[in-house]
């Protein structure tokens, strides 16, 4: 398995961000490519700018690819290569936190191979995945696909995978689901990350740990109770399964 050294991935609520989708050829990135990039920067909590491209590939995109996205060969004709693509899209972000749904294992590793190959260095902006922010939030929810979540607060989810529109509708989708998350750390009287902001992590099943209180005080259980019971103390210390 290819090794990222990726940013943290965080569970933070924040003002000042960028949300970021990509398209694909396809769901793996050691075989499949980066067909369009698109990016929204945030700043106290209101949209400041875009960056939007189609990327030619330099090959042909699969009829399943555009079966979803409904980009085509015709389409990515005349755009740019992916490194100048790439180029665009790191300028524009800078060294902001970065946040998109499900990027933890799609989208950022996408991001940090183009880098890599087109750009030779590393790609390691810190990020928040709203996946694992809604399974937080919103546990009520059969599934946690970015159109649920539209759905869930009544957001127009006209154009879904298109890269941009797929951002607009993550941005409105992260400040509702951010209002939730200060509501339950007001309740649970503090938050779920460590001193930097990194989500802690269930070293059972990769879940995030929450702050619970219990009969004894306050600890870590895991965010898949009852079917994973991990626990751990505030301090990292002892725990039980």
């Amino acid at each position: 398995m290819k090794v990222r050294n990726k940013g943290k991935r965080l569970g933070s609520y924040l003002k000042d961000y960028v949300v970021f989708d990509l398209e694909t050829t396809g769901i793996n990135p050691e075989r499949d490519v980066i067909i369009e990039i698109s990016a929204v920067k945030v700043c106290g909590h209101k949209i400041t700018g875009q960056y939007s491209t189609l990327v030619n590939p330099g090959r042909h995109i699969p009829a399943g690819a555009t079966a979803v996205n409904g980009i085509t060969d015709a389409m990515v004709s005349e755009a740019p290569d992916i490194r100048t693509a790439v180029a665009g899209f790191m300028e524009f972000i800078g060294d902001g936190v970065l946040v998109g749904h499900n990027i933890h294992t799609f989208d950022t590793n996408f991001v940090y191979d183009a880098v890599w190959e087109t750009l030779g260095r590393e790609f390691q902006n810190d990020y928040v995945d709203t996946l694992f922010m809604a399974r937080r939030c919103l546990p009520q929810l059969s599934h946690h696909k970015l159109t649920d979540l539209a759905e869930h607060f009544q957001i127009e989810t006209k154009g879904a995978h298109r890269a941009l529109n797929d951002c607009m509708m993550n941005q409105k989708c992260y400040e509702e689901m951010g209002k939730i998350l200060e509501q339950k750390k007001k309740e649970s009287g503090g938050g779920e990350a460590d001193g930097a902001g990194e989500e802690l992590t269930c070293p059972v099943c990769g879940g995030i740990l929450i702050k619970r209180k219990g009969k004894y005080g306050y600890f870590y259980g895991c965010e898949g109770f009852p079917r994973c019971r991990f626990t751990q103390n505030l301090s990292g210390g002892a725990f039980r399964r």
